[in-house]
């Protein structure tokens, strides 16, 4: 019963956080179906909240403790995770915000290629980072 249930409530909680994408995919923006989709999203999120709760009440987070190892270390994954994620969620919005600039300078001046390119190395730079300090973190564990 238990590898059952270590399998569906971590896909039941995936499955609760996509949820909120349906009304975007079916382009609900106004009107009773935009109300309908905001009720659904506070849904998804209450039925993720009570996933949360019911995860250590089950049991089953003890048993992920120990396949982890001690406390420490976890928290050393979980501080590498979060920087990779965290630089690359960084990365995306500098580099979103710099490459319509950098091809809109091109189409005007085609000389400017390379300081249109130096702006969105530099957004990427952020990832890069975030991953080198995953990977010193990792290091010391």
């Amino acid at each position: 019963m238990k590898d059952v249930m270590l399998f569906l409530l971590p896909l039941a909680i995936v499955i609760l956080l996509a949820m909120p994408l349906i009304p975007i995919y079916r382009g609900v923006k106004t009107g009773k179906k935009a109300k309908h989709a905001i009720i659904f999203n506070l849904c998804a999120f209450a039925g993720v909240c009570l996933a949360a709760i019911a995860l250590p009440l089950t049991g089953l987070a003890a048993d992920a403790t120990v396949v982890a190892g001690d406390g420490g270390a976890g928290m050393g994954y979980l501080g590498a995770a979060l920087s990779t994620g965290l630089a690359s969620i960084g990365a995306g919005i500098a580099v979103a915000a710099a490459v319509p600039a950098a091809i809109g300078l091109y189409s005007e001046d085609p000389k400017s290629f390379g300081k249109g390119l130096i702006f969105v190395a530099l957004g990427e730079g952020i990832a890069l980072y975030g991953i080198l300090i995953s990977i010193l973190i990792i290091n010391k564990l």
